[in-house]
């Protein structure tokens, strides 16, 4: 502790004004009932045809402000509840529920958790469970319950116009899960020991031209380093990433040198918005990552993240915002991805994207040779601005995605509909 902020106790300057314990404190309730369709064109993995479930979440979320002194201390909270309203056993495993020994969904399940937090000058440190939103890891937000992390994080903004960031992260609760565990999935990377630790920066915040640069361990399985470029101007968005994952110590995911960037500009022209992305891998294993959104490349979209192995890939976006026509608050996005040259058969043998089958004695690559697919998206959002239900929210998603063998993902058409309310009680 006295090393973090050494260079705030030292400086000479007053100590910041209190928000108060209480009175920064917030308190709010989410209201979230999601419905998800998968209709499997060919059978999916475990055999089903097709995956239905339906059900109401409810996510509560306190933050505290800060105590008096140079040193603040504070309390962060959440806690959810969710209900099955429809789901059997032969449609369970959306993700939405939990899925017991026999194969039906949970009636319900719910989950706790919270932080402690430190506050000096412009830098703050927690430590529990909490939401982490940074390039090398991310905790997503895409199913009834959020993910969330254990471990501790700083953020640092003591740098006009730049945002340090620290943290390391043991345990994980996944979004259909009620308890932490200390284990991290990806593609072929599982880690059940130690965890993930990063350090980054923002650059450039208060600039059109900003920027970013990470660097995580993932416990004796890789080294990834991150780098963003990006500028904003009124009507015209350019942004580009770059990934590079090489395996470390133990290598308990096999060789890795994989690279993996992407570039894309948008264009708003009034209610309308026009994108392009292209996005490449280079190596002969996919671009992996641990946490939901990890992933901060242009095409990694709703279902398939176009991370194969040598994966080549295009996006054309729409977006139109229908407020300009007099219904302010809806928003509509159609895209199209489609991702080509996929070769993960010379993925190293034995490691997790090759591994060896002892029933046909031979390696399995997860991909083929000149695996292609493509996805489309269409979005439709409504929010209510004003009234008794400001804040209200519809969206109605479908998704198509269509694979060959060698790619070998599902050929699935998925529908979305998800029905949001928060409830905020504001300042304590």
């Amino acid at each position: 502790m006295t090393i973090l902020f050494a260079g705030t106790v030292l400086a000479d300057e007053p100590a910041p004004i209190a928000q108060g314990f209480l009175d920064g404190a917030t308190l709010g309730v989410l209201s979230r009932n999601f419905y998800l369709n998968s209709d499997y064109r060919s059978p999916s993995p475990a055999g089903k045809s097709y995956k239905q479930e339906w059900a109401q979440g409810f996510i509560s979320s306190f933050e505290s402000g800060f105590t008096d002194g140079r040193i603040g201390f504070g309390l962060d909270a959440h806690a959810f509840l969710g209900l099955k309203l429809d789901g059997g056993k032969g449609h369970s495993g959306t993700g939405l529920l939990p899925v017991d020994n026999d194969g039906r969904s949970e009636s319900n399940f719910s989950s706790g958790g919270g932080a402690i937090k430190l506050k000096a000058s412009r830098t703050t440190l927690a430590f529990g469970e909490m939401s982490v939103e940074t390039p090398v890891f991310d905790t997503s937000d895409k199913r009834l319950q959020p993910e969330y992390a254990t471990g501790f994080l700083m953020n640092s903004r003591e740098i006009d116009g730049m945002n340090l960031v620290a943290g390391h992260f043991t345990a994980f609760k996944n979004q259909d899960s009620s308890s932490s565990k200390g284990d991290f999935y990806g593609y072929g990377a599982n880690t059940e020991a130690g965890g993930i630790s990063f350090l980054g920066a923002d650059l450039f915040t208060n600039s059109p031209l900003g920027g970013a640069l990470y660097a995580s361990e993932l416990s004796d399985t890789w080294h990834q380093y991150y780098g963003n470029l990006h500028l904003k101007q009124s009507d015209i968005f350019l942004d580009a990433n770059l990934y590079h994952t090489q395996d470390t110590g133990r290598a308990l995911a096999g060789a890795i040198d994989n690279t993996a960037y992407s570039l894309s500009g948008k264009y708003t022209l009034g209610a309308h918005g026009f994108t392009l992305a292209y996005q490449q891998i280079n190596g002969d294993t996919p671009f992996d990552f641990v946490g939901g959104d990890s992933i901060y490349l242009a095409n990694s979209i709703k279902y398939a993240d176009f991370n194969g192995a040598h994966e080549r890939s295009w996006q054309a976006r729409y977006d139109l915002d229908l407020g300009a026509f007099g219904i302010p608050g809806l928003n509509f996005m159609t895209r199209y991805v489609t991702g080509r040259d996929i070769d993960g058969t010379h993925a190293p043998k034995g490691g997790a994207y090759n591994p060896f089958d002892a029933a046909t004695g031979e390696y399995q690559p997860q991909q083929g040779d000149g695996g292609r697919h493509w996805e489309r998206d269409i979005d439709l959002r409504y929010v209510v601005q004003s009234g008794s239900a400001k804040g209200l929210s519809l969206q109605l998603s479908h998704v198509s995605h269509r694979a060959n063998s060698a790619q070998a993902g599902d050929d699935i058409d998925r529908v979305y509909v998800v029905v949001q309310y928060p409830l905020s009680f504001g300042h304590l």
